[in-house]
């Protein structure tokens, strides 16, 4: 007699997900959108492509919010949520804004470089805070102020990218126009991601939490 097979597990996963945790897939999937619409606009040159993908960062902030305010209301914060969240913050606010950045035109030697430190310092930033969350922790359970500048500042940049292509100052045109510098190009608007960059990754800002 054949030994009996365990029920099948489908889904398992899933079903062990909160509410906060679906709202934060949202905020996953606005940052996956920033990136498809960006390289959408390289290859249509539809500027409505551009400004959605701009558009899906504030968006996934929103998300970013709630997941944060439904855990809270309803006491279900996780290790899992905290690391679902870091994962979608990675996305929407480090990747998806460093693709706008490329499809605006920081596409010389030194912008790649800038970009890809960028979102190593945001990846950073976010290590960082999961590691230290629970000795920053206040009586009343929330963190008392961050380390660095959160990752989700990177909407200012893609506000300020959004209004650059309303201006027309893509490409050729973007502000600050290029230099050459040694091997490699560098354009000027490229050194917002660097500041950005190296807020996120400061030990001695300290920005209150609210």
């Amino acid at each position: 007699m054949e030994p009996a097979k365990p029920a099948p597990r489908h889904f398992s996963m899933i079903r062990g997900f909160h509410l906060a945790d679906f709202i934060t897939l949202g905020n996953a999937a606005c940052g996956v959108l920033s990136v498809l619409l960006a390289m959408l606009y390289m290859a249509s040159g539809d500027l409505t492509h551009f400004l959605l993908s701009a558009l899906m960062t504030p968006l996934a902030f929103v998300f970013d919010v709630f997941d944060g305010k439904v855990a809270r209301w309803r006491h279900e914060h996780s290790p899992l949520g905290r690391e679902l969240d870091s994962l979608a913050d990675v996305i929407s606010f480090g990747v998806g804004p460093a693709a706008l950045g490329f499809a605006a035109g920081l596409q010389g030697g030194w912008d790649i470089v800038i970009l890809c430190y960028f979102v190593c310092c945001g990846v950073s930033r976010l290590a960082r805070f999961n590691v230290t969350a629970e000795a920053l922790t206040t009586d009343s359970g929330k963190v008392a102020y961050f380390e660095g500048t959160p990752i989700p500042t990177s909407v200012v940049i893609t506000a300020v990218l959004a209004w650059a292509s309303w201006q027309g100052a893509l490409g050729a045109q973007l502000w600050g126009g290029v230099w050459q510098v040694g091997p490699w190009q560098l354009h000027p608007m490229s050194l917002l991601f660097a500041a950005s960059g190296t807020a996120m990754i400061s030990k001695t800002l300290r920005i209150p939490k609210f």
